[in-house]
């Protein structure tokens, strides 16, 4: 194989890159070739992939083509291979921060959190109050505590919603699971709790929804496949669960998300295509699609999602809410699907950044010692949102071309919201030069491919291939195409990345970018039953988000805007290691400006509702 093999790319040293907006370092776009396919074409794909004589010759061309022989395979790196995008602490002297306590409880560090949200009138920007705003945790909070109307009662209605959002003509496949009698069993505890004068926290009778990633009493937590709860059965609660139990949050079922979270499209041929409800017959993005949309829908001010390749971030921007995924080790991952255990965090996707800062309050927290994150306890400080207005010289980093790499309508409506923090805070974008975005694309492609491989070998083994979408069996069959060699490759690009951006953040408190390249695209009716391969749209949505994930970086998405559809665009801003408090604080202010255009999506539930 020597004569064909492809000659791969020399990266320069770490440091010997100039991150400037002179820099030498060309801009690759995605290389990416494979066409759309669905239906009988894509059957026909994967018999050849799975076939003795032809799969071996297509997964070497797919890798030739795609330039993973060249940016990653057969690459020369100089760094040491990293496995884990561990962070040590550091002190980053954030302003306007307040420090928490290691010792408190999940509902103590809410109340702790409470203490830094910004009074109500403080959220009426230049005199603006929005034309539409969704119910906040706060909102339910002050509604159960004045008795206007009561958990159990919101239960009812909630159970009505889910009903009607998952029947004809609607038929939006939010959940993959929910059970109504198990909500009013924890909504009736709830009220009780009011009528006692006992609530357990502000988060006391308010809904939740969980993606079927993390394990949840009592329903059985499939990876949105047909299969993986028979050989993985759930037996509790993971840790992020047990603490939003703590504080009194109904949980109220798992939702829908793309099989195996190996995809982007939040289409799945089991439990339904995951629909937008800003329009209904476009994407949810993926893998946490059903979380996304349920928090869009009004059916939940929050709910969790696990984000291994941009899957909180990618869907709350599409469905037009806040995504928040904290730093690699920040939440415990105990209970969750071991399908990228060095990329995957568990996520929050929210109405609002503050909701998002409630439920972060509640589930982060010190990592049981077993796990692969398991580090020192990093300290936790709270942003004092009531100070955002005095949070001074933010700087932000964009680099240009990789910035303008999404559709017009993103373009212009993402460097619009970065002018307007210039104009209200005097925040300023530098540019700067980050090398081989698209080799690091490759590399996470790479790496969370091979853990899912490693993680499901031992149940792959014993299934009937038959059980999984056609999507999924052509990426399980590129994921086991990858060899050991390729993966430390790929992770000697990540420590090389990881150095990279270090030395970014000595010039900026945080990277900007779009949150994905396009807009929710059309659900074809070709994709419903077999699912679609749809690489050119995935690699345009994956493309701003994989530094979070291969990198261990905090990370948020708010929504800032509308494309010519009315589709929602979402603005990202990436931190350095620990710096959630300084991501809210700009995620609060960006909202805080954009909240006045709000739109109501075309499916939309409210729950609050005086009768």
């Amino acid at each position: 194989m020597g004569l064909f093999r492809d000659k791969g790319v020399v990266y320069k040293p770490a440091e010997n890159v100039n991150l400037g907006p002179d820099s030498d370092e060309s801009y690759l776009k995605a290389n990416v070739k494979a066409p759309r396919m669905a239906g009988f074409l894509a059957k026909i794909f994967v018999w050849f992939l799975e076939s003795r004589i032809f799969g071996a010759l297509l997964l070497y061309i797919l890798k030739k083509n795609n330039l993973i022989h060249k940016l990653v395979s057969n690459a020369v790196v100089e760094e040491s291979p990293v496995f884990v995008p561990l962070h040590p602490f550091e002190e980053l002297n954030e302003k306007e921060v307040k420090h928490i306590n290691s010792d408190l409880s999940p509902s103590e560090q809410v109340q702790q959190a409470i203490g830094c949200l910004p009074l109500p009138s403080e959220k009426i920007v230049n005199g603006l109050k929005p034309s539409f705003c969704r119910w906040t945790i706060m909102d339910y909070s002050k509604a159960y505590t004045s008795g206007e109307i009561t958990p159990y009662k919101v239960a009812e209605r909630l159970v009505a919603a889910i009903r009607e959002s998952s029947s004809p003509p609607l038929d939006m496949a939010f959940f993959i699971n929910y059970d109504a009698e198990d909500i009013l069993r924890q909504a009736k505890e709830s009220t009780l709790r009011y009528e006692r004068g006992t609530p357990m926290s502000a988060l006391d009778g308010v809904p939740i929804a969980i993606k079927d990633e993390i394990d949840c009493s009592p329903y059985p937590t499939t990876g949105g496949t047909k299969w993986l709860h028979k050989f993985r059965p759930c037996k509790g609660d993971a840790c992020c669960i047990v603490r939003l139990r703590s504080c009194g949050a109904i949980i109220i079922g798992k939702t829908n998300m793309h099989e195996l979270g190996a995809g982007t499209s939040g289409i799945n041929p089991h439990y339904g295509a995951t629909r937008n409800p800003y329009d209904p017959g476009r994407i949810t993005g993926g893998s946490s699609g059903g979380s996304a949309a349920v928090v869009a829908a009004g059916l939940c001010p929050v709910a969790l999602g696990v984000d291994g390749g941009g899957s909180v971030r990618m869907p709350a921007a599409l469905c037009g809410v806040v995504g928040f995924k904290p730093t690699f080790g920040r939440v415990p991952h105990s209970g969750v699907l071991p399908l990228n255990w060095t990329v995957g965090m568990v996520g929050v996707l929210a109405g609002t950044i503050e909701d998002a800062f409630l439920v972060y309050a509640a589930i982060n927290g010190p990592v049981p010692s077993h796990e692969t994150s398991a580090i020192p306890p990093p300290k936790v400080y709270f942003p004092i949102l009531q100070a955002t207005n005095s949070v001074p010289n933010i700087t932000l980093a964009r680099s240009r071309e990789w910035f303008n790499d999404c559709s017009d309508d993103i373009r212009t409506c993402c460097s619009q919201a970065l002018y307007k923090l210039y104009e209200k805070y005097g925040w300023k974008t530098v540019d700067v030069t980050i090398p081989d975005i698209e080799a690091m694309r490759l590399a996470h492609y790479l790496t969370i491919g091979s853990e899912c491989t490693a993680a499901l070998s031992s149940y792959l083994e014993n299934l009937d291939i038959a059980e999984s979408g056609w999507d999924v069996r052509v990426a399980l069959s590129v994921y086991g195409a990858f060899s050991g060699e390729e993966y430390i490759k790929a992770q000697k690009l990540r420590n090389r990345q990881m150095k990279v951006h270090r030395n970014i953040f000595t010039k900026a408190d945080v990277i900007v970018t779009p949150t994905v390249g396009v807009t929710a695209y059309p659900i074809l009716n070709d994709a419903l039953q077999t699912g679609e391969l749809d690489y050119i749209n995935g690699a345009a949505l994956v493309r701003f988000q994989i530094a979070g994930n291969f990198l261990g970086l905090p990370a948020v998405t708010v929504p800032v805007g509308y494309d010519k559809k009315g589709l929602p665009i979402g603005l990202q801003f990436i931190g350095r290691p620990w710096s959630e408090p300084t991501l809210i604080h700009i995620a609060y202010a960006m909202q805080s400006l954009c909240i006045p255009e709000c739109r109501k999506p075309q499916a939309f539930y409210d729950l609050l509702k005086k009768d």
